[in-house]
């Protein structure tokens, strides 16, 4: 670490983790929304409460700062569940063809 604080590099890595957290969630909302339906919010709402308990016991600044992205990423995952429902029902995103929607009768 004191590599790291000695060339100023923490901010940087931070900024690509970041990044590529974020980046990773696009294809977990797709897959999820296809597999699971809504139903699968709640897991999202656990995944992010444990990266913010993760950001608060950690000393590491690394660490701490990446479980709070990975966190608040969960979160907002919750809400691009819901979204993610409905470009399905607009036929922008393929239908999964096992599974029965609430908008089919």
């Amino acid at each position: 670490m004191e590599f790291l604080q000695t060339w100023h590099l923490l901010g940087l890595i931070i900024g690509i983790s970041t990044f590529l957290i974020i980046g990773i969630f696009h294809p977990v909302v797709v897959k999820a929304e296809y597999y699971w339906g809504t139903r699968c919010w709640w897991l999202f709402l656990v995944l992010g409460l444990g990266g913010i308990v993760l950001s608060l016991l950690v000393d590491n600044i690394l660490v701490a700062a990446l479980s709070g992205v990975f966190a608040f990423s969960s979160f907002w995952t919750i809400k691009e569940i819901f979204e993610q429902e409905e470009r399905v029902k607009k036929g922008w995103f393929p239908r999964n063809p096992k599974r029965k929607y609430k908008w089919d009768n």
